[in-house]
């Protein structure tokens, strides 16, 4: 079965989603699947070097206790998938387009999801700052990619436009917040659903595809 994950690297609930999808997947041990993740950018017009995360916070929900109050929530849904969520240690919201490219560069290696991981643990519990290359670079590397090309891949602009097309695919496909899945190209469901709500779409794609 083919699954598309849909996502960014700093949305809290994409990485909640990556982990419902896997208990998902455990639930249904005959399903072969592989994984496309393919980007989308909460952030299109973030420059380069980001922003302040308070900042950017507080002018997206408009107030430290509603902040407070969001992600609490986020935190409590992501230790019941075992997330360690330490949004305290965030001092930067990024661009996450070099993140994405970094998955892009992993996926010729058949590393996309393990670097998917890895940027969403740099981010969320490390507090890392997935917009700088050093930091990226360093990723890149501990899953085994040669640094030395990475980070001139990284310092160029190759795919940068063929992320921005990404996300306005994914738009353009209905979908205006993300995690969504796509499941044989065909059914889709958005937000970060209970694992027992994906088995029942993995049963249904199956069931239609024939994906094994």
């Amino acid at each position: 079965m083919h699954i598309e994950i849909i996502f960014d690297a700093v949305c809290p609930w994409c990485y909640i989603g990556k982990r419902r999808l896997e208990k998902a997947l455990a639930l249904r041990p005959h399903i072969r699947a592989t994984a496309r993740w393919r980007p989308f950018l909460l952030n299109p017009e973030m420059p380069p070097e980001g922003i302040d995360r308070t900042a950017y916070l507080i002018r997206k929900f408009g107030s430290e206790a509603r902040v407070r109050h969001v992600y609490g929530a986020i935190g409590e849904a992501g230790e019941s998938v075992e997330i360690d969520f330490a949004f305290e240690r965030i001092r930067r919201t990024p661009s996450t387009v070099d993140a994405h490219r970094l998955v892009r560069v992993a996926e010729r290696s058949g590393r996309a999801t393990d670097a998917v991981e890895a940027l969403f643990l740099a981010y969320f519990v490390d507090g890392s700052d997935i917009g700088d290359t050093g930091v990226l670079t360093g990723i890149g590397e501990a899953l085994g990619l040669d640094p030395g090309p990475l980070r001139t891949y990284l310092t160029g602009d190759e795919d940068v436009a063929l992320i921005h097309q990404e996300n306005t695919r994914a738009h353009g496909l209905g979908i205006n917040g993300v995690p969504a899945f796509v499941f044989n190209r065909d059914m889709v469901i958005s937000g970060a659903q209970e694992p027992q709500v994906l088995a029942r779409m993995l049963d249904a794609a199956h069931e239609v595809g024939g994906g094994g």
